[in-house]
């Protein structure tokens, strides 16, 4: 089997070897990773996609290849090994089957799906997303479905998406429930494909099992936020772990306590808790083989109110639990926190040219070209230009080491609703002027809201934008977007009486201020460098020539 250079998303067309983790002669499993990549986009580990032997070694550390490029041979049962010519069709070895990373099924499978079945996994949605969580299922077992028909909706820590259907077929087993987590490249469903084998029906304990998981799925924010009740006991009790909604489910069905989940021994990723762990220890608990911590009565983390705050009565509070994006984003606040120092400068820019700009082009613009000019479009454009003056501040850390990034990938924060947030990124923003700059912004809110982004628009960020001023907010200190070193915050435009200097003589007029404030990294990124590229956005805003658009 060839084993080629991925595509690690739709704009990167090649890829350079970091590091090898086998050599040849080396025997390696399936999933194990083999080498090291990075390309303009991310650096990512590439794993086996069979059980065999390293048989060839094509590329070595350091090179850049096309995509598509053979980087070395995987011979698995004597088929496609150093002896076998290139073009070769022997066993599995098809140019079609060599998937890139970013597709969801991988050479087994399309061979697996030329005898009927399908198996579809969790997909890899960025660089560092380890798991997902199934929000939803648009098809059940026995439904028939069409090839990029929306099969299920997941969530993780980067996006929520719906994942269409490989192929057209039918539905021939599920096997994740909705608002269970699973690890990326677990198998979620089984499609028989049109034309392959009789769908065979999962066993009744297993549509069973389904039926429970999913009648026993938490309540998310979404749908409490459209009026639904909730009615479920938790305790007040804080916590350093991360537990998915369906082990939460579990231990609320089975009365277990939050002192006996801190207490169970987690075998999933970073040591969480998985459901294989959490039903263990119920086996154990109901045998009598596991001692159940007594409660605590006085918990020294625990909130405890004085006399005059009232609790309202149970009929008057409502308990939600946070849905997965939300528990997505808090960790990652949290980790941001607890990661960066942060400092935060704030400028007042005057935004009289780029705001006359607007009112005297806009329908002009919108009419020839379809975009709508707005002053975000001007703020990424002054980023642009001041991360090309300052690079420091296009750069990441990792360990003692500066990662300065030689492409600009300007993220822009989209508010999803009820209460999300996703980061998507205008790739190569330094090749765009302003109207093509107004066009991806348009673009990537619009697909975010729709939830028709792809892996390749939320990875690979080098700078960010939040527009907290399109709600009408003067004034905010965003929190920086890992591994990011700066985030620039943009308040609302606001119209203030100010000075001006009129042939030497002060003058009060009125002019729309905004406020700018950047929170940087004081590991990397000083109070001076800081204050010299918020000046050098300012004043490129107020100095705006129509040139430039």
């Amino acid at each position: 089997m060839e084993i080629v250079m991925p595509k690690m998303g739709e704009s990167v067309n090649e890829g350079t070897i970091i590091k090898w983790y086998k050599k040849i002669g080396d025997k390696v499993k399936r999933d194990e990773v083999i080498f090291e990549i990075s390309t303009d986009k991310v650096d990512t580990e590439i794993p086996s996609p069979a059980t065999g032997t390293i048989t060839d070694i094509k590329v070595n550390e350091g090179d850049t290849v096309e995509v598509g490029t053979v980087v070395a041979v995987l011979e698995t049962n004597g088929e496609a090994g150093p002896g076998k010519k290139e073009g070769s069709t022997t066993g599995i070895q098809k140019s079609s089957e060599v998937a890139s990373i970013d597709e969801n099924v991988d050479a087994e499978k399309q061979a697996a799906a030329a005898n009927g079945i399908l198996e579809v996994a969790m997909p890899k949605m960025g660089e560092s997303v380890m798991e997902g969580t199934v929000i939803k299922w648009f098809k059940k077992v026995g439904d028939k479905i069409d090839r990029d028909e929306p099969l299920f909706e997941i969530s993780t820590d980067k996006v929520d998406t719906e994942v269409p259907s490989p192929v057209a077929g039918t539905v021939a087993e599920i096997l994740v429930a909705e608002q269970e987590t699973v690890d990326v490249g677990t198998i979620v469903v089984k499609i028989a494909a049109e034309g392959g084998t009789e769908v065979q029906q999962s066993s009744p304990q297993e549509t069973v099992r389904q039926v429970e998981e999913q009648a026993a799925a938490a309540v998310s924010m979404h749908d409490n936020f459209s009026g639904a009740r909730l009615g479920i006991k938790q305790e007040n009790v804080k916590s350093n772990r991360f537990y998915s909604p369906l082990v939460l489910n579990i231990s609320q069905k089975e009365n277990i306590s939050f002192a006996e989940l801190e207490n169970i021994l987690g075998t999933g990723l970073n040591g969480r808790v998985s459901k294989k762990d959490i039903l263990s220890y119920i086996e154990k608990r109901k045998a009598g083989k596991v001692k159940v911590p007594a409660q605590k009565q006085a918990v020294a983390q625990t909130y405890t109110p004085s006399e005059s705050a009232v609790i309202p009565v149970s009929g008057e509070v409502e308990k939600i639990p946070m849905d997965n994006i939300r528990l997505k984003i808090m960790e990652h606040m949290v980790a941001s926190r607890d990661t960066s120092v942060h400092v935060t400068s704030m400028v007042e820019v005057d935004m009289t040219k780029i705001d006359n700009f607007i009112r005297e082009n806009k329908d002009e613009y919108f009419n020839r070209d379809g975009v709508k000019l707005t002053y975000m479009a001007f703020v990424a454009d002054a980023c642009v230009k001041a991360l090309k003056a300052y690079p420091l501040v296009n750069s990441s850390i990792e360990g003692t080491t500066i990662i300065r990034k030689k492409y600009i990938n300007i993220g822009i924060a989209v508010a999803v609703e009820p209460t999300g947030l996703i980061v998507p990124n205008i790739k190569s923003a330094d090749q765009r002027n302003i109207t093509g700059l107004a066009a991806a912004i348009s673009d990537l809110a619009y697909r975010a809201r729709n939830k028709k982004l792809t892996p390749d628009d939320i990875s690979g960020g080098t700078f960010t934008i939040t527009n907290f001023g399109v709600f009408g907010t003067v004034f905010g200190l965003p929190i920086i977007n890992q591994p990011e070193v700066a985030i620039l915050g943009v308040g609302a435009a606001i119209k203030r009486p100010v000075v001006v200097e009129v042939d030497g003589t002060d003058a009060i007029t009125i002019r729309p201020i905004m406020a700018l404030t950047l929170s940087h990294d004081h590991r990397l990124i000083d109070g001076m460098l800081g204050s010299l590229f918020l000046k050098y956005v300012k004043e490129t805003l107020e100095n705006f020539n129509p040139i430039s658009v």
